[in-house]
């Protein structure tokens, strides 16, 4: 490799005058060096915090390090390490040079022992990418166990036999997944294999950190600009069947065929493809647009009602995941409605008022369907209702159509002047947003008025007759009756 007098512009002044006065070589390790020689980063202030180590105990390293103005912040004294900042902020990890020994599927180490070794130390990483070492005092790179190689093969390897690797920890699983997405590396046979033998153990970690980890397998291409970084992540989790443990919902889709003139994948690998053409905003709900599938499949023989039943499982993944309240929420009325107007036969009124109720998910929506299309037959020209709806929504803007209660020319002061019920005046109020909706030339104050009256006596009408519940959608939909949602 080239980057070594490269490397150097990198490495903070500080670590530079640690490792000048520490009676032992100073390495910087993992992310930072396997970053670089991957060329991920090539300009100053990239990196925010580095991995180091040496061949020194942690009480040694820390008292060396306060004298050279770095700021300690606790030494965990089991594994040795030690956590400081240097004066700028710039946060650091020291380890000692160690070998691990782990109960299996543990996570935490069982018991740690301190070594002169740095193969000893490597062997006790993940992979080979993430055990190569930077002497900083001496300018080069140390490279136990073929790590740089690999890196310039993009291949992920483990440091020892996978098995065992994984058997470790089972964290390591979902790790493996997340950087191959995001530094466009492959696994081999053998990591692949270690894995799959493993696989079980993911459930021995919490829900919250398998969410924070598929969280940035989502959006693995962000990181470094692999293109097809988050789709990458998904086939590892496929690959290795660690996916069917956290999400068996979605891999009972593989293997399960589709209609062959709309698709030219199974379910399983249709949503990966979902989520590889979908924006960052929508790929979880992408991921799990067509979760139902294979649960109405098995039950009703067909994908009819699988945009229903699907929203219940997204909501039921995410809950078990721990996912915050709000994406919940968004993922299942993404997923409820992904499919609305797929043969755009929903008439405008009704479409027009169908923009009105979603307009907070509207742009999420139409990415998502324009997603979903994508991924049937990677086909990237614009989805025949994505079509429809952009155009539709450029002639209600040009209407001065309005898409919420602050658009009306009236407000529920004015409906209460006019002498309407106060107990009324927001379901009238909503009403009438939905009547502008279809006839945005009446969205005028002495217009508004007039129809408020007429709207609610079809509120108290419906009432009466159904006693509640459907009664402003009753008065708003009254004979249009428009389109349904189709199979796909």
């Amino acid at each position: 490799m080239e980057y070594v007098q490269d490397m150097e512009k990198f490495i903070p002044e500080k670590l530079k005058t640690l490792s000048a006065v520490l009676p032992a070589p100073l390495y910087v390790v993992g992310g930072s060096v396997r970053d670089f020689l991957a060329g991920h980063a090539r300009a100053e202030g990239d990196f925010s915090d580095w991995d180091v180590c040496a061949p020194v105990l942690p009480e040694t390293f820390a008292a060396t390090a306060e004298k050279c103005g770095f700021l300690v912040h606790s030494v965990y004294k089991n594994t040795g390490t030690v956590k400081l900042t240097d004066p700028s902020g710039t946060g650091v990890e020291f380890s000692p040079f160690r070998s691990d020994e782990y109960v299996r599927g543990t996570h935490t180490p069982a018991a740690v022992w301190f070594t002169q070794d740095i193969v000893l130390d490597a062997k006790r990483r993940d992979f080979t990418c993430n055990a190569v070492y930077y002497d900083i005092k001496n300018h080069s790179f140390v490279d136990p166990l073929g790590g740089m190689s690999d890196i310039a093969a993009k291949r992920m390897r483990t440091v020892r036999e996978s098995g065992r690797v994984f058997g470790e920890d089972g964290l390591r699983l979902l790790r493996l997944a997340r950087q191959c997405g995001q530094l466009g590396f492959t696994p081999d046979e053998e990591t692949l294999c270690g894995a799959r033998q493993n696989a079980a153990l993911i459930r021995d970690i919490v829900p919250e950190r398998i969410f924070a980890e598929l969280k940035l397998m989502l959006c693995a291409d962000e990181k470094y600009g692999v293109g097809d970084g988050h789709y990458r992540a998904l086939r590892v989790l496929d690959q290795t069947r660690v996916l069917d443990e956290i999400l068996p919902e979605l891999a009972a889709g593989r293997g399960m065929e589709q209609p062959a003139a709309f698709h030219a994948y199974d379910v399983l690998e249709h949503s990966l493809r979902c989520v590889l053409y979908a924006p960052a905003s929508v790929r979880f709900a992408a991921l799990l647009h067509d979760a139902g599938k294979p649960f109405c499949k098995h039950r009703d023989g067909n994908f009819y009602l699988h945009p229903e039943e699907g929203a219940t499982l997204s909501d039921a993944i995410l809950s078990r995941l721990k996912a915050p309240v709000k994406l919940k929420a968004q993922t299942r009325e993404l997923v409820l409605w992904h499919m609305y107007d797929m043969l755009c036969d929903v008439r405008e009124k009704k479409l027009r008022r169908f923009f009105v109720e979603h307009s907070s998910l509207l742009d999420e929506l139409i990415s998502l369907k324009q997603a979903d299309y994508s991924a049937c037959k990677d086909d990237l020209s614009s989805a025949p209702t994505v079509a429809r709806w952009r155009e539709l929504l450029t002639r209600m803007r040009a209407e001065n159509a309005p898409f919420s209660l602050r658009d009306l020319r009236v407000t529920g002061k004015d409906i209460l002047q006019a002498g309407l019920p106060a107990s009324y005046a927001g379901k009238v109020l909503h009403a009438l947003l939905l009547h502008c909706a279809a006839a945005p030339q009446d969205n005028r104050a002495d217009r508004l008025i007039r129809i408020a009256f007429g709207a609610y006596n079809d509120l108290k009408a419906a009432e009466k007759a159904k006693g509640g519940g459907e009664a402003e959608s009753r008065a708003q939909e009254k004979k249009d009756d428009g389109g349904t949602q189709k199979n796909g």
